[in-house]
């Protein structure tokens, strides 16, 4: 038994180190000012249910862009003042319809902003995020001016903000499983193995809404994988960028909001075969968990001190993901473990609830989802 687990744990290892190697090729990161201004109006859609408290700080940099065009907030049915405070400081406010069956609250939103915007080219932010100046030229550049089907669908990742040093912990940790599980940002990868960032897309209006994006995903709570995903199998170029230098994102107010929130998708359970769910959670539980158990027992293999000595070379690279990297980062490794929890609870028991609302499950993935909509979006 002991030698079976040992040759399934070098294999999970070759893969893993196969998919870090791709970093090497991972294209350079975004910095400000590189691509001049926009080649056409930016528009920017900003869903928010619930964000007075947080979406003040997305606004006011938007705002005094002056290479954006508008700013459109989404008010998804919010409780509190969400919607008078983004009228306040100057944002157009789209309040938003009542949420149609079959429908996740964030794609209605979505298509309810990207078919109220004006400007050819849409970047999609998060209420949470925390953009700076450069950011939409930057993207609008990548998208280019071309409105010919296939298209093209950017998305940028961000640097983190994390309030205290569990939050920092336990975030880089289920980061670092998620690097395992997929490479670093970057790189191409298959359209079912492809990640993007749902806070920060970018794209073209009207290839999209012909696509019927929105309504193709509209019942994935993992909304972003699920789009970028059907986009690459529907031929259009899905780039993942690094752009630390120009956004951050303060998603969590503790460790228990990062296990909580973060960790209810983290396993992509919508969007991911059953095959490929069974081999994350082997490569995590091998690769990642494994070697600190067995190094608390003191039992490592060399094999396990190899893993080690790599997951504490990952530490380096994680540090551009932090705005503020500290002591969480470094203790990152003592909750390997509890990733690979996470993530087989997140396999096993699919949250289907989000901000006050219940979803249904959607229907068993059996494939590929249809290349084109029953009907199109864009009526």
């Amino acid at each position: 038994m002991l030698r079976v687990l040992t040759a399934c744990q070098a294999v999970a290892a070759g893969v893993v180190a196969a998919r870090l190697s791709r970093g090497r090729t991972r294209p350079a990161p975004l910095v400000p000012g590189a691509s001049g201004p926009p080649p056409q109006p930016v528009s920017v859609v900003i869903p928010a249910r619930d964000e007075e408290a947080r979406i003040e700080g997305c606004l006011r940099p938007l705002l005094a862009d002056p290479h954006v065009s508008e700013v459109i907030v989404v008010d998804d049915e919010s409780r509190d003042g969400t919607a008078r405070l983004a009228a306040r400081l100057g944002a157009t406010v789209v309040p938003g319809m009542p949420l149609p069956d079959g429908w996740v609250g964030k794609q209605w939103a979505l298509h309810q902003g990207v078919s109220a915007a004006s400007g050819p080219i849409v970047v999609l932010l998060d209420a949470d995020t925390r953009p700076k100046p450069g950011l939409c030229a930057e993207l609008a550049a990548l998208v280019g001016t071309s409105g010919r089907a296939p298209g093209r669908l950017v998305s940028a990742a961000p640097r983190f903000v994390c309030g205290g040093t569990a939050e920092q912990a336990l975030h880089a940790s289920f980061l670092a499983g998620l690097v395992y599980r997929f490479g670093p940002v970057g790189p191409a990868a298959a359209p079912d193995r492809l990640l993007v960032n749902g806070q920060c897309m970018a794209f073209r209006k009207e290839p999209l809404l012909r696509a019927g994006a929105f309504e193709r995903v509209r019942g994935n709570l993992t909304d972003d994988v699920a789009l970028g995903r059907l986009l690459a199998r529907d031929g259009w170029t899905v780039a993942f960028r690094d752009a630390g230098a120009l956004l951050e994102v303060d998603m969590h107010d503790s460790a228990a909001g990062v296990w909580r929130e973060w960790g209810r998708s983290i396993s992509l359970r919508d969007v991911t075969t059953g095959g490929a769910l069974a081999a994350d959670l082997a490569v995590v539980w091998l690769t990642l968990a494994l070697p600190p158990l067995r190094l608390a027992t003191g039992r490592p293999t060399p094999l396990d001190l190899g893993l080690l000595g790599q997951r504490l070379l990952l530490l380096a690279a994680l540090r551009r993901s932090y705005a503020r990297p500290g002591a969480g980062l470094a203790l990152s490794p003592l909750l390997d473990a509890l990733t690979a929890v996470r993530l087989t609870w997140s396999v096993l028991r699919p949250a289907r609830t989000w901000r006050g609302r219940g979803y249904a499950r959607p229907p068993v993935r059996r494939g590929a989802p249809p290349r084109r909509p029953a009907r199109s979006a864009a009526r």
